[in-house]
């Protein structure tokens, strides 16, 4: 448990989880690409969750464990929304774990000691969800599961799955969502590549990157020439369901015409029993014709599932016990150094090609200088590698320390600029220190400027930045604005019509008042991501003013650095970033060449008239039926201030279960105290 963190620097680490995760997830879920292990990915998840549940507070509206899958917005698919949401699984890695989760449902349920439960017990097969919609036997809609609230439509492609039945049998309920996993075989994936090597076509990672590449065909031709497999393992909305019992709807979907698990099994017992099978599915891993990545457990009664329901994203009654990360030996033959968008120096290892898991691996990320350090590497060194299902491994072990061989240098000027590198005090990551002026930040902070969450300018991604950039078209923000007088010269490349230029054009052109807040967060300021930048704004409302308080708080004025570390949510490493970002030379002429080109609005929080407007009101405890972001967009959709602290200006405290400190504060301070069904009541009243 993180104790010994301070609410910042949690705040900061659980801010820095959010962005890799939400990375990693994009790459995982959105374009089949995953840049690291499944073991490092569940290690950042579990101290995601180490932290919320160490800092309660501190979970924030788009915190990865409220989150499912990735958005599918840049999809050239159609989008479908489910009727039932399609949740994740939490994870378990030693059977302490599974023995704990059996507990937990035990006390939710009120079970006494030694009343069987009965658990069902599946391979949880490495695939891409998919949830198949019938209506009167009929298959209507096929989707992914994209964020688990919208996913992509793939009807027309899995009418080309011959596991997939396009109708049922007579006497199915009138709706039924059929769940499950479209995957590939491993020959067949072995099969494919070789066919796609033969003629220079993409060569797939894994058997999962080539399933969901293959069903996420805008041409369901494509998908019809892919060896793609299906099987069941649940449902999602139904008028009505087949059974009483999870194992009691599995038959039912086996006799429709489905494939489920041949290892499907209800196991009637306790941990030892599910960790017995557990292993022996692990023994059967390496002959079965399919990967798998771990063991699904599900409670089996449907009426206690149902009590048991949900947390923010998965099921309370099932839990993936995963396998742990296969391991192999090879060499390091090089160690490259790639910058980053945040000018983040990242070492990765060159290996010798060595088969993990059923696939070639031949790169893997060391992450940082420490980490070099902390192994002892250097070129040449004999490892152990670890993965468990994709692309880039992690090194766990270097056998070869102890042989003399001259060190690896981490580099202290960038190696595509040349401008010194640094790590600011208290970090490991070093960082190139040109910022923008930087060749390999400036088309990744360019991307980054023109994404959804920051000016969202569709048409404008990262192959024709790439190509602008290359071309001298774009080398910062404001260039993007002046493509307008390009517009002959992009109708002369290949690829480029009429209508695509214009709406381009057009969609740049719609950007030119774009909110002050997206604007601050789409340069790419370090420590201003999307809420921080939104803080800031509320604050400064125009962009000169935010400049001019920095450069004051960076010349050591003491006031202008207080203002702004009095904003709820701003911390000292804010402030030194904004301090920086307007010291260097290069950056303020890019700030000022963009806002020649654009002219932000005054940033204002609308709001609505209520009886909490203009207070201040303090959230503690936990929120059992929103976030904390949530609670105080609500507060200032009110007109209220929401605060951090309690203090003799607070006017309400809302207090959730678990509430400490603050709740005795407010008590002795006579300050107003409402639970949370209290504030929805203040928040319906005002919003009708």
């Amino acid at each position: 448990m993180p104790v010994e963190l301070s609410e910042a620097e949690a705040a900061n680490e659980l801010m820095r989880l959010a962005k890799a995760i939400a990375h990693h997830d994009r790459l995982y879920h959105a374009e089949d690409s995953p840049e690291i292990t499944d073991a490092e990915y569940d290690a950042l998840v579990r101290r995601n969750a180490e932290l919320e549940a160490a800092f309660p507070h501190l979970i924030r509206a788009d915190s990865p464990s409220r989150k499912v899958g990735h958005a599918i917005a840049a999809s050239p698919l159609g989008k479908v929304t489910h009727e039932v949401r399609m949740m994740s699984l939490d994870n378990a890695f030693s059977p302490e774990e599974v023995a704990e989760w059996l507990a937990r449902m035990r006390r939710f349920l009120n079970l006494p000691e030694g009343e069987p439960l009965a658990i069902t017990a599946e391979d949880k097969i490495d695939g891409l969800s998919c949830s198949l919609r019938y209506e009167n036997g009929k298959l209507v809609r096929a989707a992914t599961r994209g964020d688990g609230q919208v996913g992509e439509d793939v009807t027309a492609n899995v009418a080309h799955i011959p596991d997939i039945p396009q109708t049922l049998p007579t006497g199915v309920p009138d709706v039924f969502e059929v769940r499950g996993e479209v995957y590939m075989e491993k020959q067949a994936f072995t099969a494919l590549n070789a066919a796609q090597h033969k003629v220079g076509g993409k060569l797939f990672a894994n058997p999962r990157n080539a399933a969901a590449g293959s069903l996420r065909q805008k041409d369901a031709s494509v998908t019809a020439k892919r060896p793609l497999r299906f099987w069941a393992h649940g449902w999602g909305a139904a008028s009505a369901v087949p059974g009483a019992t999870q194992s009691e709807v599995v038959a039912r979907l086996r006799e429709w015409g489905f494939p489920v698990s041949p290892l499907f099994v209800t196991i009637v017992g306790d941990a030892h029993g599910l960790v017995a099978w557990f292993h022996a599915i692990g023994q059967k891993r390496p002959d079965l014709a399919y990967d798998i990545d771990g063991v699904v457990y599900k409670l089996d009664r449907l009426d206690w599932q149902e009590r048991l329901g949900f947390v923010a994203k998965a099921p309370r009654w099932a839990l993936a016990h995963k396998f742990p990360a296969e391991r192999a030996e090879t060499v390091v033959q090089g160690i490259d150094i790639q910058v980053g968008r945040t000018g983040k120096l990242t070492p990765v290892g060159r290996l010798a090609p060595v088969l993990v898991g059923g696939v070639t691996v031949t790169n893997v990320t060391l992450h940082n200088r420490d980490e070099i350090a902390r192994l002892g590497l250097r070129v040449g060194d004999r490892v152990v590698i670890q993965r468990a299902g994709d692309v880039i491994p992690q090194v766990v072990e270097n056998l070869t320390r102890e042989e003399p061989r001259a060190p690896f240098l981490f580099p202290d000027h960038c190696p595509e600029c040349q401008s010194e590198a640094v790590a600011e005090e208290g970090e490991v990551d070093v960082r190139c220190t040109a910022g923008l002026i930087c060749p390999a930040q400036r088309t990744q902070r360019l991307e980054h400027f023109v994404s959804r969450k920051a000016l969202d300018i569709e048409g404008l991604g990262e192959k024709t930045i790439a190509q602008f950039f290359a071309l001298g078209w774009l080398e910062s923000p404001a260039d993007i604005y002046r493509l307008r007088r390009r517009r002959s010269e992009i109708l002369s490349l290949e690829g480029w019509q009429e209508k695509s230029v214009d709406n381009l054009l057009a969609a740049i052109e719609a950007k030119r008042a774009p909110d002050a807040a997206r604007l601050l967060f789409a340069l790419g300021i370090r420590h201003v991501g999307e809420v921080t930048a939104r803080d800031l704004m509320k604050h400064v409302h125009e962009l000169p003013a935010l400049r001019e308080l920095a450069e004051r708080a960076h010349a050591g004025d003491a006031e202008a650095a207080g203002e702004l570390t009095a904003i709820d949510g701003i911390g000292p490493s804010v402030v030194e970033a904004l301090g920086d970002f307007f010291h260097e030379p290069h950056n303020v002429a890019v700030w000022e060449d963009l806002l020649a080109e654009v002219t932000p609005p005054r940033y204002e929080v609308k709001t609505v008239a209520s009886r909490v407007a203009g207070k201040t009101v303090v959230f503690t405890g936990k929120l059992e039926t929103m976030s904390r972001d949530e609670a105080k967009a609500q507060a200032e959709r009110l007109g209220a201030k929401a605060a951090g602290s309690v203090s003799a200006k607070t006017d309400l405290l809302v207090a959730g279960p678990g509430a400490g400190s603050k709740l005795k504060k407010a008590a002795e301070l006579g300050i107003e105290v409402t639970d949370e069904a209290g504030w929805a009541a203040i928040v319906a009243e005002a919003l009708g």
